[in-house]
């Protein structure tokens, strides 16, 4: 765990007491995305154990309402069947790195009539311009390549089996990665191979998901 995270923990922990036992705080290392899970505070909310990977970061790094935010609120996904609200806050070191993250999982479920009336109460955002754009686009494409060198980092790609960039294009595509605009391209040339060979691996995938869901 880098050593700037373990400031965190007992925040985490604070968080986890203050909003009970339907409030988990999960604290993510983003050196090892794959591995990113290093500390959990009342896991039973989704079941989060240490050493599991990211899964809706990226997603809620995308959701984020500017380039000076490092926070997003309010992503809503489901995990066994409950509603989860989820909010993140992006953790950087002295050199603005983006090293970690502290996201909070709140099970909704017993209040999703609750949140919807207090939702309809407040009012509605104002339209981001254009510039607002293309910085929030910029530093979510920063983001997810950073994310993307961390995932290869530590293996000489030239060196890769087939079935090892299949896994590694594997576990970007569940974490939303290449959702974002031109992560295809600079993904194939990380990994030495052209954009229609990832497209390929992309197909295989998708037709091997569909093969096992039947």
């Amino acid at each position: 765990m880098h050593p700037l995270l373990k400031r965190y923990i007992p925040l985490a922990d604070m968080l986890a007491s203050t909003f009970g036992e339907d409030c988990e705080v999960v604290l993510h290392d983003l050196a090892v995305p794959e591995h990113s899970v290093v500390y959990v505070a009342n896991g039973q909310v989704t079941g989060r154990c240490i050493g599991q990977g990211i899964e809706h970061l990226v997603r809620e790094v995308m959701q984020a309402d500017g380039p000076e935010q490092d926070y997003a609120v309010n992503d809503y996904f489901h995990k066994h069947g409950h509603l989860i609200r989820s909010s993140s806050l992006f953790i950087r070191d002295d050199e603005d790195c983006l090293i970690g993250a502290m996201c909070i999982n709140l099970d909704t479920t017993k209040i999703q009539q609750q949140i919807a009336f207090l939702q309809s109460l407040m009012p509605a955002p104002p339209a981001p311009s254009a510039a607002h754009d293309d910085k929030k686009v910029s530093r979510v494409e920063d983001m997810v390549m950073s994310l993307v060198d961390n995932i290869l980092a530590g293996c000489d790609v030239r060196l890769l089996t087939r079935e090892e960039r299949m896994e590694k294009i594997r576990f970007m595509q569940k974490r939303g990665i290449f959702q974002v605009k031109g992560s295809i391209e600079q993904v194939a040339k990380r990994l030495g191979i052209t954009k229609v060979t990832v497209y390929s691996y992309l197909d295989e995938l998708r037709k091997k998901e569909q093969t096992a869901g039947r």
